[in-house]
């Protein structure tokens, strides 16, 4: 049986606030700004490139050698095609690896 802990509960909601208002507070900003500066938009178009690297980035270090390859072919058809069929490359290579190669 667990008792409860009124720290825990202090730090949950502090953490659901803190997360509230960084969210929120850059909402705000944007909207008051009557144009987005040129080096304001480069950053924001930066944003989902820098978040997949930090996603895939270990998975490429710590993986084996079918996801490395899978990352890389991933990658090469994300040059070329749309996000679905990057995603969908990815998961063939590694269960291709996975099934023909390994088992």
């Amino acid at each position: 049986m667990t008792t409860f802990d009124p720290h825990m509960l202090l730090l949950i909601f502090s953490a659901a606030v803190v997360t509230y208002l960084t969210r929120i507070g850059g909402y705000v900003l944007i909207t008051r700004m009557t144009r987005i500066p040129p080096r304001m938009e480069a950053a924001l178009n930066a944003v989902p490139a820098a978040v997949l690297t930090a996603l895939m980035a270990p998975t490429f270090f710590s993986g084996g050698i079918d996801l490395k390859v899978a990352l890389v072919a991933a990658a090469v058809v994300g040059l070329y095609l749309p996000a679905s069929a990057m995603l969908v490359t990815g998961w063939l290579v590694v269960m291709a690896w996975r099934h023909l190669l390994v088992g």
